[in-house]
């Protein structure tokens, strides 16, 4: 089911896997991997992945046919993955993990 989502996701914006490759920092190969579901990408790169094609990682591994999260709905990591980007690209693990230890420590300060 992932790898025919995310074909089905790449082709409805006309991609190749080439460029799909360069959006997500991954080789063309990778791609192809997905698509035909030789390899599975981990949890870091398959919430890139969701948040690039603006739809939720339960999509993409067919639990869910809804393709969008209500926008209340997203958790701090889901935040921080599609909103804290540069150029389209995500920011390292290290630098969200930074982000999250920081936004943890403030909302137990809170209780």
């Amino acid at each position: 089911m992932l790898g025919s989502r995310i074909r089905e996701l790449r082709k409805e914006r006309k991609m190749s896997q080439r460029e799909l490759a360069e959006k997500l920092n991954v080789s063309q190969q990778t791609i192809g991997a997905w698509e035909t579901e030789r390899i599975v990408p981990g949890a870091d790169t398959l919430g890139n992945i969701a948040n690039y094609f603006g739809v939720t990682t339960d999509y993409l591994l067919g639990r869910s046919e809804q393709r969008k999260k209500n926008k209340d709905d997203f958790t701090v990591q889901e935040a921080l993955n599609s909103v804290m980007s540069f150029d389209g690209k995500p920011m390292t693990d290290n630098d969200r993990e930074i982000i999250e230890g920081i936004i943890r420590a403030y909302m137990e300060k809170k209780k």
